[in-house]
């Protein structure tokens, strides 16, 4: 795995110029799972969905016998623990997601563990101070399973201009 260099934002977040393709970063972070975070966030995103809320459904009507995590929970909480390593305090914002892909299931009780990969970037066309960049986060289960995939492009600020 690559590093990336340290960032001098005093949030922690590197800058455009500081991210080089190719790098690939393993996040600090890991998170395990749980039942309340599944139901929580079901919940307040109005997702009746039974497959990640009802444990009985899910023992006796899927192939899987136990609730899934719900997927956009997923997909949240992987670009999350990217943060803190790539983008706190200077993404101006996100342009989009896309490539999203969940190849195995995550099920409440498992650890995620995150890797980032800089794919791309280039120049704003239409503001001086910033850049683009497209990451590909890659989310694991304990047992390294790929269980979440998403290219993401990020418009993020240049380092300042140091004052004459």
């Amino acid at each position: 795995m690559s590093t990336l260099p340290a960032s001098t934002h005093p949030r922690g977040g590197l800058y455009f110029e500081d991210f080089e393709v190719g790098a690939t970063l393993r996040h600090r972070l890991t998170r395990t799972v749980t039942q309340m975070d599944n139901m929580l966030f079901s919940n307040m995103t109005l997702n009746p969905q039974p497959l990640h809320i009802d444990a009985h459904f899910c023992a006796t009507e899927t192939e899987w016998g136990k609730p899934l995590m719900n997927s956009l929970f997923t997909l949240g909480l992987m670009i999350g623990i990217s943060v803190n390593d790539t983008t706190v305090g200077t993404t101006i914002g996100n342009l989009g997601m896309t490539e999203t892909r969940f190849p195995a299931p995550l099920f409440e009780g498992d650890t995620v563990s995150v890797t980032t990969e800089v794919v791309a970037k280039r120049e704003s066309r239409s503001r001086p101070t910033a850049g683009i960049v497209d990451f590909v986060h890659r989310a694991y289960n304990q047992d390294g399973t790929l269980v979440a995939e998403c290219r993401r492009q990020a418009m993020m600020r240049k380092r300042p201009v140091a004052e004459a």
